[in-house]
């Protein structure tokens, strides 16, 4: 594989939260455990909800836990620009190629047609998309583009995509009944965050990626794109989500649990002490700096299951 390329993408959409964090650490880790290149990128492609200063602030706490970045947000390098604000032609290029292919078609229906109950579900009740909009005729798209702009799907095949994650072991999924046709650029005209992953992760040499377990699911189809961008794929570590008692994902509308919280309550060792317990890094919760806990860095003691939070940790 030659040298580790990680990095890290959050999206600048509120201050950072615990769960962010985990994932983040375990990113920042791994790279440095193995000498490797770290990489910052912001993932802000919706203009309505990623905003600098929560850019400006999350690059703030990662330098105040200790986690540095070798190249991208604020440092710059050779595989920029690091915000995907900035990449719109690049991701323009790619969505053009594959329609050249005759790979994408526009897609009319509306958020409740999707989520209709008639569409087939998923286990983990997610709606998979139906293929209403594949079948239309020119004349049938052309009458709905008078009244509505379309989103852009890709056509998947009848195919099972597998893979053998660093973490979670081997998944495999069909495109077709498990995902069906996904959107590539949404109906304001937005790259969708399948296309821009992919593309990102593969042109800037990205061959690690290190994310949460709820994204487990994406990966197949991923892959599917890296395979027809031309682009290598990386290998993936998904980690196990943080989770309040009652099962739900910590989120950013938990505020005692984001940043600003967080750097009042604890100190920067601490709070990483704790985070390397979680991550089966520490026998027990102790003070400890990010550099030190590379030191001792094992994928094989990183839990696969959730992480429950409770009580006063």
């Amino acid at each position: 594989m030659g040298e580790l390329r990680g990095r890290f993408a959050p999206s600048p959409s509120g201050r950072m939260h615990l769960g962010n964090l985990f994932s983040g650490l375990l990113a920042w880790l791994s790279v440095r455990a193995a000498g490797g290149v770290m990489v910052l990128r912001m993932e802000d492609l919706d203009p309505d909800r990623c905003k600098e200063e929560y850019a400006a602030q999350l690059a703030d706490d990662l330098r105040w836990l200790g986690l540095d970045w070798d190249e991208g947000y604020g440092k710059g390098g050779s595989h920029g620009p690091y915000r995907q604000s900035e990449r719109t032609e690049l991701y323009a290029a790619a969505f053009h190629a594959l329609e050249g292919r005759g790979l994408i078609y526009p897609c009319f229906c509306t958020r409740a047609e999707r989520l209709a109950a008639s569409a087939p579900h998923r286990s983990d009740g997610q709606a998979v998309y139906s293929g209403k909009c594949r079948y239309l005729t020119p004349e049938q798209r052309e009458e709905l583009a008078q009244t509505r702009r379309p989103a852009w799907r890709l056509e998947v095949p009848d195919r099972e995509v597998d893979f053998l994650d660093g973490v979670q072991g081997f998944f495999a999924e069909n495109l077709l009944r498990d995902c069906g046709d996904f959107i590539l650029r949404r109906s304001d005209g937005v790259y969708a965050y399948q296309l821009a992953v992919v593309y990102d992760d593969g042109a800037m040499a990205i061959n690690q990626v290190v994310r949460g377990r709820d994204l487990l699911d994406s990966t197949p189809r991923q892959l599917y794109l890296y395979g027809l961008l031309g682009l290598t794929p990386p290998e993936f570590y998904h980690v196990p989500l943080l989770v309040a008692p009652d099962g739900r994902r910590l989120s950013k509308r938990e505020r005692d649990l984001d940043m600003g919280a967080l750097r009042q309550r604890f100190t920067p060792a601490e709070l990483t002490g704790l985070l390397g317990y979680w991550a089966g890094q520490l026998d027990r919760p102790e003070p400890v700096t990010p550099a030190e806990l590379a030191g001792r860095f094992d994928w094989s003691k990183v839990p696969q299951t959730d992480i429950t939070v409770e009580g006063e940790w």
